[in-house]
């Protein structure tokens, strides 16, 4: 079955293309009485919009929500839920020149193995364009968490190689990078121009944080939550790696170092992540995902044509330098996502 859908009590199916009429979401699942409207979402699209920093494109976008199904009185009924969000600033000429060119790093290739098929026309489905989507369903999601008292907050630790050494959460909102160390901000900066100047693009890491999180939520075998988690955001395009906890850094650790002690307030540590067995202990969750740089770049590239011909290719136009920081509202949403499908799971079982 084509994987256009994910969740299983709340489902969220994506549709749309970067140069087509619009994208949107359908939601099916959302319970009723959950006070929703076009404001609410509106919040969370404008976080991802572009122009937002020095790394984002000019392609200009105003991504207005509109609510087509399942909202009455300000109030969710039950119903499927369709949001829908219109492509306004489209250029599908300024693609033209490639439309028989593979650009290295994008789907264009793999999109025309496994279809026979490709819009060309900023990478059709495959473009960061249906993030909106997302970004729609997750203000949906979070709509039905912040109820239970469940907060996801996404932040950068790293950019173009530049490490955020301060997790000073309250100073997030005050750089567009939404960064917590404000020593790293500056030199992500001069890092920004630099690599600006030279025609390249950037990559990085984004840290997900969730607080106020339930016990007893996630499924021990196939649902694990974590395995929930990593599959809902490493589905974001640009995500090429995600670890929860330590991660990585649980394979030098010994077991007396990884394990976290069971005190009367909690757990003394936090490497588990927040998840034991891939059900939520409680604690905070944190969840990190590698971001790679984006692909369309001015520098000149090897490629082939759609004839197999070598060629050469500089992929000009209108794009991000690093999907970083308008990707972090999507991580953000993916993750609210997952929370609120098992919140709902568990009501299920519990009745």
């Amino acid at each position: 079955m084509p994987g256009n859908s994910f969740g299983k009590v709340f489902k969220i199916t994506t549709w749309g293309e970067s140069h087509g009429m619009g994208v949107g979401v359908v939601i099916d699942g959302c319970p009723p009485n959950i006070c929703l409207d076009e404001s609410i979402i509106q919040k969370m699209l404008d976080r991802r919009r572009p122009g937002s920093s020095l790394v984002s494109t000019s392609r200009s976008e105003p991504d207005t929500a509109i609510i087509m199904s399942g909202v009455f009185e300000g109030k969710t009924t039950g119903t499927p839920l369709m949001i829908m969000v219109k492509n306004k600033d489209a250029r599908s000429s300024s693609y033209a020149p490639y439309k028989d060119l593979f650009r290295p790093g994008h789907g264009d290739y793999t999109y025309l193995a496994k279809y026979g098929i490709r819009d060309f026309r900023g990478g059709g489905r495959a473009s960061a364009r249906e993030t909106v989507a997302r970004v729609a369903a997750g203000a949906v999601a979070k709509a039905i968490i912040e109820k239970e008292g469940i907060t996801v907050i996404c932040y950068t630790i790293e950019l173009g190689g530049i490490k955020a050494c301060k997790r000073d959460i309250d100073l997030i909102g005050e750089n567009s990078f939404l960064c917590p160390d404000p020593q790293a901000v500056k030199k992500i900066e001069q890092r920004i121009l630099d690599v600006k100047n030279q025609g390249d693009s950037l990559g990085g890491v984004v840290e997900i944080l969730v607080t106020g999180m339930k016990k007893g939520l996630g499924e021990p075998v196939f649902d694990k939550l974590d395995a929930e988690f990593a599959k809902a955001v490493m589905g974001i395009g640009a995500v090429k790696g995600v670890e929860i906890g330590a991660g990585f850094s649980v394979a030098s650790m010994t077991g007396s170092q990884n394990n976290d002690a069971i005190i009367p307030d909690g757990f003394r540590t936090n490497n588990a992540g927040g998840i034991l067995a891939g059900i939520s202990n409680g604690d905070d969750i944190v969840i990190r995902a590698a971001v790679k740089p984006i692909p369309s770049i001015s520098i000149s590239q090897d490629t082939i044509d759609t004839s197999n011909r070598p060629a050469q290719i500089s992929t000009k136009g209108r794009h991000d330098i690093a999907a970083i920081p308008r990707i972090n509202v999507v991580c953000e949403s993916m993750v609210s996502i997952v929370i609120a499908d098992h919140v709902l799971r568990q009501r299920t079982m519990n009745e």
